[in-house]
C-alpha cells in the first residue's frame, strides 16, 4: 500500500516522543513503523532539534519553506505553538499539502474558518489531534455507556489537574507567559475535557458556564478553572483544569487525569484515560477503567491496544489515500468550545448557549 509523506513542524519534546517515535513509528524497538504513513523528516525554529532528529535517521529540514518544496511531502502535521498553528498550516493548504494540527486549530474562529474554506477550495484533508478519542479504554467506555451498563446516565465529571509554570521555565514558557496563545488550562486541557465529555456521551455541548479558579501562581494565564456545561442529551457535566495542583506527585497526577460517568446503576472512572498514554506495557502507569457498581468494582479489560498517535495519524492518511478529506469541522466546534469558556470565565460565569 502506497504510504503518505509527512513531516512534523514544531520538534518538540512530545512531538519527538509522542508524534514521531510512538505515532510514526520511527521508535523500531516498540514499532514496526506505520502502515499507512511514512515520516520523512521534521523542522523547528530551534536548531539545536536537529540532533534529535537525525538520530531518529530523519530529514533536518532548515525552514518550512524547504518542507513545502520537497515534492515527497504531502501533508504536515504541525506541532508548534498555538498562534502559529493558522498562519503556517494556510501556508501549507496554499502549497497543496494536507493538514494534521496539533489542538486549538488557531486562536480564533475567523482563522479557523479561513482554514476551514481553503482546505475545502483545494480538496485537502484538514483535521487536529484530537487523539483521546481513540483509546482503547476510553472507546470501550463509550461502548458501555450505550450498551445501559450503568443505566441511566444523567451526569460526567472530567479532570485535568496537575502542576506547570511552578519554576521560572515553566513559567517563561509560550503556554503560561502569553494569553493571547490560549494555552492556560482552559486552551491546554479543558478542550481535551470538552470533546471528550462530547464522545464518551455521544451528544455535543449544547450551553457552558465558566469560572477562573483562585490564583496560586504568578503566570500570565489562568491557574485553573472549573467548567459546567449541558449536552443536548440533557446529561449535565462539568470539568476541573488547573496548572496549580501537585497532586502528590507523577503517579497521583497521572491517575487523576480521568473522568467518573454517572449512572443509575453504576459509575464508570477511567484513570490516566486523559492523557498522553495508549495503555502500551511499560508506560509510567497501567491506564484503568472500573465500572462501579456500589457494592462491588470490576477492572474493565479491553482486547486490544492501539497507539493513539498512531490512530490519529492513520485516520488522516486514509482519508487522503480514499480521497475523502476531513474538513476540520471537529477543530472549529472545539475552538469554538473554548472560547466560549473564556468569554463565560471572563463574565464571572454567564451561561453560554450554542
Amino acid at each position: 500500500m502506497r504510504k503518505i509523506g509527512y513531516v512534523i513542524v514544531g520538534f518538540g519534546g512530545i512531538a519527538e516522543n509522542r508524534i514521531a517515535k510512538e505515532g510514526f513509528g520511527t521508535d523500531s524497538n516498540r514499532f514496526a513503523g506505520h502502515p499507512t504513513a511514512t515520516l520523512v523528516g521534521v523542522t523547528d525554529a530551534d536548531t539545536k532539534r536537529k540532533d534529535a532528529a537525525l538520530r531518529l535517521g530523519l530529514r533536518w529540514y532548515d525552514s518550512v519553506d524547504a518542507v513545502l518544496e520537497d515534492p515527497r511531502v504531502e501533508a504536515v502535521f504541525f506541532a508548534t505553538n498555538n498562534r502559529s498553528h493558522a498562519p503556517l498550516a494556510e501556508r501549507a493548504l496554499g502549497a497543496g499539502r494536507h493538514c494534521l494540527v496539533e489542538k486549538p486549530i488557531s486562536t480564533t474562529l475567523e482563522d479557523a474558518r479561513r482554514l476551514q474554506e481553503l482546505a475545502q477550495e483545494r480538496r485537502l484533508s484538514l483535521t487536529v489531534d484530537h487523539m483521546m478519542t481513540e483509546n482503547a479504554y476510553n472507546r470501550r467506555a463509550r461502548e458501555l455507556v450505550a450498551a445501559g451498563a450503568i443505566g441511566e446516565v444523567n451526569d460526567i465529571s472530567l479532570h485535568m489537574e496537575f502542576s506547570y509554570g511552578c519554576t521560572p521555565e515553566e513559567a517563561a514558557t509560550w503556554r503560561c507567559a502569553d494569553a493571547s496563545e490560549i494555552g492556560g488550562p482552559i486552551g491546554d486541557v479543558g478542550s481535551h475535557c470538552l470533546y471528550m465529555a462530547e464522545f464518551l456521551l455521544n451528544s455535543g455541548v449544547k450551553s457552558l458556564s465558566c469560572v477562573y479558579t483562585p490564583r496560586t501562581l504568578t503566570i500570565a494565564v489562568e491557574n485553573g478553572a472549573f467548567i459546567q456545561f449541558r449536552l443536548t442529551n440533557e446529561i449535565q457535566g462539568t470539568a476541573r483544569v488547573a496548572f496549580n495542583q501537585p497532586r502528590g506527585g507523577l503517579g497521583g497526577t497521572l491517575n487523576n487525569l480521568g473522568y467518573e460517568i454517572y449512572g443509575t446503576k453504576g459509575v464508570l472512572r477511567g484513570y490516566g484515560t486523559l492523557f498522553q498514554l495508549s495503555g502500551h506495557p511499560g508506560e509510567p502507569i497501567p491506564i484503568r477503567l472500573e465500572l462501579d457498581r456500589f457494592t462491588e468494582t470490576e477492572a474493565v479489560r479491553v482486547d486490544q491496544v492501539d497507539n493513539i498517535y498512531q490512530s490519529v495519524i492513520g485516520r488522516h492518511a486514509e482519508s487522503i489515500l480514499s480521497d475523502r478529506q476531513l474538513d476540520g469541522s471537529d477543530a472549529l466546534h472545539n475552538l469554538e468550545l473554548v472560547l466560549a469558556c473564556y468569554a463565560s470565565a471572563d463574565q464571572r460565569g454567564c451561561m453560554i448557549e450554542f
